[in-house]
C-alpha cells in the first residue's frame, strides 16, 4: 500500500502542470495584470536560464515578492546561488539583483503589497495564505 501525497506535493504538482504553464504564458505575451511577473532566475546546478511566475509589487526601482515556500523554492535556492535576476513585467524585461530579506516579516509585506496591487492581489493573497508553508521576502532592485 503506497503513502498519500502530502499537501504540499499535491500543490506542488498542480501549480507545476496545471497553473504555471498558463500564467506563464500569459505574462509572456504581455496581457497578466501588473502584479503578476516573470522572475527568471539562472539555474544553481545547470546554469540555464529558469523563469517562475511570481505576484509582485513595484515601488519606483524596487520589486518586492514574497515566496511562498521560502528556501523550499527552486528560485530562491538559484537566487541564493546567483543574486542576478531578470524581470518580466508587463511586456518588458529588467535586469536587477534580488535580495533574500529573511529579517522581514513576509505577512506584513505580503499585506503591503495587496495594498499596494489593489482587489486582484487580495484575491490572490487568499490563496497565498492557504497554501505558503514558510514564507519569504524578496527584494529585488532594478537597473533600469
Amino acid at each position: 500500500m503506497g503513502v498519500a501525497p502530502s499537501r504540499r506535493s499535491l500543490q506542488r504538482l498542480a501549480q507545476k502542470y496545471a497553473l504555471n504553464p498558463g500564467v506563464r504564458l500569459i505574462i509572456r505575451a504581455g496581457y497578466a495584470p501588473r502584479m503578476f511577473a516573470l522572475i527568471e532566475t539562472t539555474g544553481r546546478r545547470t546554469g540555464l536560464p529558469r523563469q517562475t511566475p511570481v505576484t509582485v509589487a513595484a515601488e519606483g526601482t524596487v520589486v518586492w515578492l514574497v515566496a511562498e515556500h521560502g528556501v523550499r523554492s527552486d528560485y530562491v535556492r538559484n537566487i541564493s546561488a546567483s543574486q542576478q535576476v531578470r524581470l518580466k513585467m508587463g511586456r518588458r524585461w529588467h535586469t536587477g539583483r534580488a535580495a533574500l530579506m529573511s529579517r522581514d516579516d513576509p505577512w506584513a509585506r505580503r499585506k503591503e503589497m495587496d495594498r499596494l496591487n489593489g482587489w486582484l492581489s487580495r484575491a490572490d493573497s487568499f490563496f497565498f495564505q492557504m497554501m505558503a508553508s514558510s514564507p519569504l521576502t524578496v527584494r529585488i532592485d532594478l537597473d533600469d
